[in-house]
């Protein structure tokens, strides 16, 4: 299947062809710029890891040993591999006189095995229905609107402008320009390395400058956050004559500017007049004359002699809507190469005159004479066609050596990038260095770092904030006029100053640290009113107006205005205002009257179950404390916390806490409804706050909204987990309701088989805490029960015994056989822990006073001699030492194993 997907620039056309290609076992793009194929294959190898994808460009190569995607420049992109999906990216570029030839061969013959895409402008729609009838085209429109905006001054540019010119000097002049007035801007040009052309495109994506300086290089798909873009020329040097750039190619740079849907402009700036009204409409419509004619050059070469090698690149082309290339620097190289005798004696054969056509083919990268490109290149296939067929480590060694400088202008550093890149174009080549890896490795240490250094040139020239037009501009004048927009931007004289945000005022750097008194002033008096103001508005708004976000910053028209600190406990948190230092006096004092306010009624409405425990009225005595320590400790207490305030809280008493929305469980006494996911995450945000704590990463460390049980965070402390209703059993957490449940299960397991026997774990138990028999044994152990392995009694259960009886066996020894199996098997038995006091176990509910009496007096009746006998001595052993023992609470689990206890057969019975 092929197919072509046309369309102006932002259609998300590149996007399609990456998420076609994953769809593929195998596939290979190729773009038509090593930065922009840089790009794509960090962000595939994002998606699928480095060991699947290979970056193949002339000056690097990074091959896993099977790698699946190939993400190549065109040039670069090894057609003869077998893919599965194939696409070339600007396809348009076939037209171009140097580079075109390369991309009409991918266009008629690179082919994937299952599906080709070729992505490009929709100027290319009529040839490509020509070249290719079979094809499939679709036509994609630009995902945002872009506008002409008409000539601005370089001083009243927009923030995020893109200033386009066409030569080093102009781009160099116009960056100096906007370094004075706007404080730094970006340059990105195509003589520049990839390395630094991406540092400079990530200075100005970061937001560290507004503005950049480029040539028609950000034409070609680099995807940055450009709002305006201002052309300063339209004429350029093609590398053979001075001309104007065709409306296509002018509607490829201003294309830049607006992302995916967000809507971009366009202009002119500095000396350039406006464009005419019919050149407009084109850009803005993306109506264009279509291509005509594509580059071609003969891909099938004949290598048969030096005179058939060049008659073969002179053929010429095969059919209308292909026009043969013009003498390429490849092509003039070869002619001055074979001018030398040496060089003609040398090609003694097919396979040489591939090699010499090879190295003819090394790109230009000093865009020096003719002559000395050919020079060079000469000495190189003299080298490799001696005996020993390799460069000389000695001879390379010596021309990477004298490019590894980092001293002198911004010309002497773009020359020995130049002609690094040179060496670092021929260390990629296969067979033509001893160690090649070693050379490609120095190589490219010697360009990255000589990249570096010209980044940090350029920003060193261009981005200097403490240079600025307006101390030219405000020479003697006493006043200088501040404005303020919608937006909050202040500009002083036209010039941006910074920003308001909600009380906040960020001052545009160049700002904070000029000399003028008039500047400072004018923005003082502006900002000092305007933040009284919005203090005034603040101060009026009703609570919607406001929100608190999981960090603890408090909002106010989309901006950040206070943020929680620790008070003097949890649940009262004191405010810091986020404000300007210029807003002071009666103005903060209401800011921050207001916000405590709002924060106030805020928190009692996230926490309405503890407001109404704090304010019952009916509560007195000791119920009154356990109230207050609940509201104290968030709503919850572990159980054994309280045990002996619990014992002497009477029943009408516990019935106004239960009204009041106090459950007492069986290991925490805890409010039930602050453990719905609001409350709770507010409880845990207001505890990390009074522990000084990143209250968000906390929350995003803890176990998800909605979540009952779940696996322990190790860097997240245990009383975080109680703040969120959650108690920690060893591993795991286990919500308070959830702990309860679980109770519920033991209790009842306990009561069906007596204290003795003990319970087994139930599925029923697994399914509540979501875990394994583990698991599930460590929970239990830290809830204070242990467990042992035992054969499995006849007595245990009545009803098994029952069911053994009643059933029907022809074989009675296998039936005997089969039972001493059941009894061999072991299972593990889970008794509570006495020798643990302070253990948590399920309270087992209470007896009324007069019924627990009366059954122990009958036990008492019941008792044999020997157990009489052993009490006697026990309390002759208590006489010795007298201790009066402590009240049982009815309620608690140390009541029933207490009576457990007195009711147990001696030992010798």
């Amino acid at each position: 299947m092929l197919t072509a997907v046309l369309g102006p620039t932002n259609t998300g056309k590149t996007h399609l062809a990456i998420e076609r290609m994953m769809g593929y076992e195998t596939g290979m793009i190729g773009f038509p710029l090593r930065l922009l194929a840089r790009e794509v294959y960090d962000r595939v190898v994002r998606l699928r890891g480095k060991m699947e994808v290979a970056l193949v460009t002339g000056e690097e190569k990074i091959i896993p040993p099977s790698p699946r995607f190939y993400i190549c420049t065109v040039e670069a992109m090894p057609v003869s591999l077998s893919v599965e999906f194939l696409a070339v990216d600007e396809i348009q570029l076939a037209a171009d006189a140097e580079r075109g030839h390369v991309f009409t061969d991918r266009i008629l013959h690179a082919r994937g095995t299952l599906e080709t895409m070729l992505l490009g402008a929709a100027t290319m729609t009529p040839l490509i229905r020509h070249l290719l009838p079979k094809a499939h085209i679709i036509t994609r429109p630009r995902l945002s609107t872009l506008s002409y905006a008409g000539p601005k001054k370089l001083s009243r540019l927009p923030r995020r402008t893109a200033v386009t010119s066409f030569s080093i000097d102009s781009v160099y002049a116009i960056a100096e320009v906007v370094r004075q007035q706007k404080g730094g801007a970006a340059v990105v040009m195509g003589a520049l390395s990839p390395r630094t052309r991406n540092a400079q495109v990530q200075m100005y994506q970061s937001g560290e400058v507004d503005y950049m300086v480029a040539t028609d290089a950000i034409g070609m798909g680099l995807n940055m956050d450009v709002d305006h873009v201002a052309f300063a020329q339209t004429r350029k040097f093609d590398g053979r004559k001075h001309r104007e750039l065709a409306p296509a190619e002018l509607a490829q740079v201003a294309g830049r500017a607006g992302r995916h849907t967000s809507d971009g402009t366009f202009g002119v700036t500095g000396e350039l007049s406006g464009f005419e009204e019919a050149l407009v409409e084109q850009i803005e419509n993306h109506e264009f004359e279509p291509v005509r004619q594509l580059m071609w050059r003969n891909p099938n070469l004949d290598f048969s002699s030096l005179g058939a090698l060049k008659l073969s690149l002179e053929a010429p082309a095969p059919k209308k809507g292909l026009m043969r290339a013009p003498v390429g620097v490849d092509m003039q190289a070869l002619t001055l190469m074979t001018a030398d005798p040496q060089i003609v004696d040398r090609v003694g054969s097919e396979e040489l005159l591939r090699l010499l056509w090879e190295v003819a083919q090394i790109p230009d990268f000093r865009k020096t004479m003719a002559s000395e490109h050919a020079a060079i290149l000469s000495e190189i296939f003299t080298f490799l066609t001696n005996q020993e067929g390799y460069l000389p480590a000695d001879w390379l060694a010596e021309r990477i050596d004298r490019c590894d400088r980092t001293d002198g202008d911004l010309d002497t550093l773009s020359s020995r990038l130049a002609h690094i890149r040179t060496w670092t174009y021929v260390s990629q080549k296969n067979g033509w260095l001893e160690d090649s890896d070693y050379w490609r490795k120095l190589a490219r240490g010697v360009e990255d770092k000589l990249s570096d250094a010209l980044h940090e040139g350029l920003m060193k020239q261009f981005v200097d904030r403490k240079s600025s037009a307006l101390l030219k501009r405000l020479q003697g004048k006493d006043e200088a006029m501040a404005t303020i927009d919608s937006a909050g931007d202040i500009h002083v004289e036209g010039e941006y100053a910074g920003r308001l945000d909600g009380l906040g005022f960020t001052r545009d750097p160049r700002m904070a640290t000029t000399p003028a008194r008039n500047i400072r002033a004018a923005m003082e008096k502006l900002v000092g009113q305007h933040l009284r103001d919005r203090a005034n508005q603040l101060a009026g708004d009703d609570n919607s107006a406001f929100s608190l976000n999981e960090q603890g910053e408090i909002f106010w028209q989309s901006a950040c205005v206070a943020k929680l600190i620790a008070g003097r406990d949890m649940l009262t948190p004191d405010l810091q205002i986020i404000a300007d230092e210029s807003l002071n006096g009666r103005p903060r004092q209401q800011v921050e009257a207001r916000l405590t306010d709002w924060l106030r009624h805020y928190l009692d409405a996230q926490l309405e179950p503890l407001v109404r425990l704090k304010t019952g009225g009916n509560i007195t005595g000791l119920a009154r404390g356990l109230a207050f320590q609940l509201v104290e400790h968030g709503g919850h207490m572990a159980r054994h916390d309280i045990a002996d305030m619990l014992k002497e809280i009477d029943q009408p008493a516990r019935a106004t806490l239960r009204q009041l929305g106090v459950r007492f469980g069986a290991y925490t006494v805890f409010l039930p409804a602050l453990l719905k996911p609001a409350p709770a995450r507010c409880l845990a945000m207001l505890w990390s706050i009074m522990q000084q704590r990143m209250a968000l990463t906390d929350l995003q460390n803890g176990p998800a909204p909605g979540l009952t049980s779940c696996p322990r965070h190790a860097k997240l402390p245990t009383a975080f987990y109680h703040a969120l209703g959650f108690r920690v059993c060893g591993d795991r957490i286990i919500r308070f309701d959830m702990l309860e449940r679980l109770a519920d299960l033991i209790r009842a397991a306990i009561d069906r088989n007596g204290v003795k026997n003990g319970f087994e774990v139930t599925p029923d138990m697994l399914s509540l805490m979501g875990c394994g028999d583990e698991q599930m044994g460590r929970i239990l152990i830290a809830l204070g029960y242990v467990g042992k392995a035992a054969p499995i009694s006849e007595q245990v259960s009545e009803q098994v015994s029952e069911q053994v009886s009643e059933e029907v066996s022809e074989d009675v020894s296998d039936k005997e056989t089969e039972k001493e199996k059941t009894a061999d098997k072991p299972r593990l038995i889970w008794k509570p822990d006495l020798h643990r006091r302070n253990a948590n176990r399920p309270a087992k509910s209470a007896q009324p006073r007069k019924a627990k009496q009366k059954a122990a007096k009958k036990d008492v009746q019941k008792t044999p001699k020997s157990a009489k006998k052993s009490a006697n001595k026990s309390a002759s052993r208590s006489k010795v030492n007298p201790r009066k023992p402590a009240p049982i609470d009815p309620n608690s689990p140390f009541a029933v194993l207490e009576q457990l206890k007195n009711n147990a057969p001696t030992e010798g019975q």
